[in-house]
């Protein structure tokens, strides 16, 4: 069987140049990928110029194709998100929207070039709202092809209201927040290797 490769997308409204708590909570999930020998890379969205709209390639200097080229070849696919005003980013709206503009693009057998691929997120914020942001994200990525599996949502969100965030309170402490990042990391390794062997038929499933 090839190796397992995951691609963790990181909308952060920061760049790389600042401390990302999402990619923080996200390492640790890349912990277990390396006991486990999963080939891993991390992607700072907004360190790309990705404009808005919904196709495969706006022209004009989008890197969007560079990113599409690397969620192709992934076979786990994690979104990472820092809450604002209760609501994922507005970075991982923009990433939503372009991977279903680029829906249209098939397999080999002819399915959506997300399927047999495997999604999950991760959630920083010091307010309500990991929940929705979770349902938001993982419906999105089942709608155009993506496969996901159970507890595949591994957030931690501290006190409401202005307070210290992930990396500051330590949050990697919260039984809760460790439970989840395991679930994430073990559930959607397992799918993935299943794919690996048996992918889903095509027989009803082309575009």
């Amino acid at each position: 069987m090839s190796q397992v490769k995951a691609l963790f997308l990181n909308a952060s409204l920061k760049n790389s140049e600042e401390q990302s708590n999402t990619e923080a909570l996200w390492r640790e999930v890349e912990k277990i990928y390396d006991q486990e020998e999963i080939v891993h890379e991390s992607v700072r969205l907004a360190d790309y110029y990705i404009p808005y709209g919904i196709d495969k390639d706006l022209g004009d200097g989008d890197e969007w194709p560079h990113i599409f080229e690397k969620i192709k070849d992934a076979d786990i696919v994690v979104l990472g998100t820092p809450l604002w005003l209760g609501e994922k980013s507005s970075i991982a709206t923009k990433a939503l929207e372009r991977m279903y503009g680029s829906s249209s693009e098939t397999n080999e057998k002819g399915q959506a070039v997300f399927y047999n691929k495997v999604a999950g997120v991760v959630i920083t914020g010091n307010e309500d709202g990991a929940k929705n942001a979770a349902e938001s994200i993982l419906y999105r990525m089942s709608h155009i092809g993506f496969v996901i599996p159970p507890n595949v949502d591994a957030y931690w969100v501290g006190e409401a209201g202005p307070g210290p965030s992930y990396i500051e309170a330590n949050g990697i402490q919260n039984d809760f927040t460790k439970t989840h990042i395991e679930m994430l990391a073990y559930n959607t390794m397992h799918l993935a290797k299943i794919f690996k062997e048996q992918p889903i038929p095509a027989v009803g499933n082309t575009q």
